[in-house]
């Protein structure tokens, strides 16, 4: 099968997260990006395993600028064949998803896999909009998969437990934990990668319908607070009127 990964690059998760002085953008200085992990540990792997199991092609896909070259490299040293960076700004989700549902429709994958969300904006949107714009069927949050010719069995999350449907290809799915199991790229991925070329595509004419207004950080957490072990009172008033929970 033919297959294409959504892949898109987020701040490690140990990043220290600052927004500019008007609020409008991340202040990525000293930060370090990494690929995210919902697309490269279980939407490109299972793609991979797909390509093991019934032969095909993985294709990888990203939005953005040159910055991102390091990342999509990556995913050509876990094994994708094939890389593909359209030369533009990831300014919204609606964009993004013009942008690559313009490719993929052109590339006439037989699967499109992404992540079931990013770790940076966790807005589980772009796989949904993506399948609106091509009018293929959608299956969100996968996380088992078996594929009989060009039908494909899927199980996904629910609030409380687990649904199981099929879907014939063409489609798109998003991947959750457990579709695959996270591949670690050896040395020769590694050298084979730098030597793979990558595609610059030009961007389609898309709509921005949405703009940043401005970022704020959470509050910060309130200092523990200890109670003498014989207090209980203090604690029992301390659940009711500030935690909220008694």
């Amino acid at each position: 099968m033919k297959s294409l990964v959504c892949v898109s690059k987020t701040p490690d998760t140990t990043a220290k997260i600052a927004f500019s002085a008007d609020k409008t953008t991340f202040a990525s200085d000293g930060v370090q990006f990494i690929m995210n992990p919902y697309d490269e540990w279980y939407a490109l792997v299972r793609a991979l395993e797909l390509k093991e199991q019934v032969g095909g092609s993985v294709s990888v896909v990203n939005v953005g600028d040159a910055s991102n070259d390091q990342i999509i490299r990556k995913a050509l040293a876990i094994g994708a064949d094939d890389a593909h960076r359209i030369d533009t700004a990831a300014d919204s989700t609606y964009s993004v998803a013009t942008q690559i549902a313009a490719f993929a429709k052109a590339g006439e994958y037989d699967v499109i896999f992404l992540g079931k969300e990013t770790i940076d904006y966790n807005g589980s949107e772009l796989g949904a909009m993506v399948a609106e714009l091509l009018d293929l069927p959608f299956v969100s949050y996968a996380s088992n998969m078996t594929v009989e010719g060009t039908t494909a069995t899927i199980a996904r999350d629910i609030e409380g437990g687990k649904e199981t449907v099929e879907v014939s290809a063409p489609f798109v799915v998003s991947a959750a934990k457990g579709l695959a199991k996270q591949r670690i790229p050896n040395m020769r991925g590694i050298m084979m990668a730098k030597r793979k070329p990558l595609n610059i595509v030009a961007p389609v004419a898309d709509e921005h319908l949405a703009q940043t207004v401005s970022f704020d950080l959470p509050e910060g957490k309130s200092a523990c607070k200890y109670i003498d072990a014989d207090n209980m009172d203090e604690l029992v008033s301390l659940l009711h009127n500030e935690a909220k929970v008694l």
